[in-house]
């Protein structure tokens, strides 16, 4: 990944800062952020670019982040999502672990880690790519 490329990453959580403090933290990566505040607002967006990785929050409102990647899976969608909880538990790792090559992160670990997820989520999907 070079620096000036649009690298599109769409954050989906209900908590404006949790989107936020997500979009500067992708905009000093050098990453395009694009929010939004449910899931059906991402679904609605026609003009939504191609996204490298969704960060998508589990616990949304009306459907929530693992619905929506069942659905986008369901289309044969292929990006990559890191996943997103402010309420860890067993039971939620359980349901994320069941989805293909998926990140999970507590909303409190650090940028950082969740930074080298989505260099690492984008490296790959661009090596299954070639």
């Amino acid at each position: 990944m070079e620096k000036g490329q649009n690298i599109y990453i769409a954050v989906i959580d209900d908590d404006d800062s949790i989107c936020l403090s997500m979009s500067r933290l992708l905009r000093a990566a050098h990453f395009q952020p694009v929010t939004y505040l449910s899931a059906e607002a991402f679904l609605a967006d026609k003009k939504r670019p191609t996204f490298s990785c969704l960060v998508l929050d589990i616990q949304l409102p009306g459907m929530s982040g693992l619905d929506l990647s069942k659905r986008l899976q369901a289309v044969q969608d292929s990006t990559p999502v890191i996943f997103t909880t402010a309420q860890d538990s067993s039971e939620v790792r359980a349901q994320v672990e069941a989805f293909d090559g998926g990140a999970y992160f507590r909303k409190t670990d650090p940028g950082v880690e969740i930074l080298a997820a989505i260099h690492h989520m984008i490296k790959l999907k661009e090596n299954v790519a070639s």
